[in-house]
């Protein structure tokens, strides 16, 4: 028996009801605390035996294979907004890039930080990367925490998060009226004024094994595409989206509704439905339970 596990961003710039996850959070067991929703998902597609590398380890080295350095992170572009006494990464906050643009960021940055023991790498997915000379004992945040939220609290610790600190306001200064930033606003995109540096780890040499399927929108479930079994029935999908947003439409036809029909039909073990720091389980028995009344989706994960 296999379980398939569901993650979906709970804060947006605007929440719908959605009948069919709030008829699954009705009849779910109760819902647990989950202090790395990756981590969690990780062991439904991994031997037992096999520990999560770094977010940022995995990604990097589906693009590009090893990486000569000592510890690597994501840098994800971000929009931040700044007010009166402090500063906020908005829900929409997060940014994408064009593979030119990423490429001519990377390019840059590695022409003003030359022979500072960092280095950035652009994917030809256009996501950005830095590579550092020496492994940082550090803590970050996935950004997708801090979105909709002042950012004070969800900025590097530890003993090494000075250096990762002073390069986040480095790069603040350089984008400021960087040339990628005119381009984009011509094109009617938002500035990118920050980078969040997140994921880090030492890099691998290889990524290890999975036995079940990926899907959705995710920097370090993606890394794993090319290595998934697609028969299985144990997946994780990695949604990206607000329930009821257009994307949901689409998590639902193609996941949420075979997955329910694969519960009932006895394929499946659970449901794992996940969002912010909760995981609630849903089982075929669970599904009978037809008598619980729904409420809004997010209060579940308040």
């Amino acid at each position: 028996m296999s379980d398939q596990y569901f993650h979906f961003l709970a804060r947006g710039a605007s929440r719908s009801r959605c009948d069919l996850l709030e008829r699954l959070l009705a009849r779910a067991d109760d819902g647990v605390s989950v202090a790395d929703w990756r981590a969690d998902a990780f062991r439904i597609i991994a031997p037992q035996a096999a520990s999560m590398p770094a977010v940022a380890a995995a990604a990097l080295c589906a693009a590009h294979g090893a990486v000569d350095a000592a510890w690597v992170c994501a840098a994800t572009p971000v929009q931040y907004l700044a007010e009166m006494t402090s500063v906020r990464l908005p829900v929409d906050g997060m940014l994408s890039l064009s593979a030119a643009v990423a490429d001519s960021l990377a390019t840059d940055f590695n022409r003003v930080w030359r022979g500072s023991g960092v280095r950035m790498t652009a994917t030809p997915s256009a996501q950005l990367f830095c590579a550092f000379d020496r492994a940082l004992q550090v803590k970050t945040c996935d950004p997708q925490q801090a979105l909709g939220m002042h950012i004070e609290e969800f900025l590097p610790s530890g003993p090494d998060s000075p250096r990762l600190r002073q390069l986040i306001g480095e790069t603040e200064m350089w984008l400021f009226e960087h040339v990628a930033n005119g381009a984009r606003k011509k094109m009617g995109l938002p500035a990118v004024n920050g980078l969040w540096f997140w994921g880090g780890g030492a890099p691998l040499a290889s990524l290890p094994d999975v036995q079940g399927r990926v899907a959705g929108d995710d920097l370090f479930f993606n890394a794993f595409g090319a290595a998934a079994i697609a028969t299985a029935d144990c997946a994780v999908v990695a949604a990206g989206c607000v329930p009821g947003s257009e994307p949901w439409r689409d998590i639902e036809t193609r996941w949420l509704r075979p997955a329910i029909d694969a519960l009932r039909a006895g394929r499946l073990s659970r449901l794992l439905l996940s969002a912010e720091d909760r995981r609630f389980a849903v089982t075929a028995r669970g599904l009978r339970r037809f008598w619980r009344a729904k409420r809004p989706w997010w209060e579940s994960f308040a």
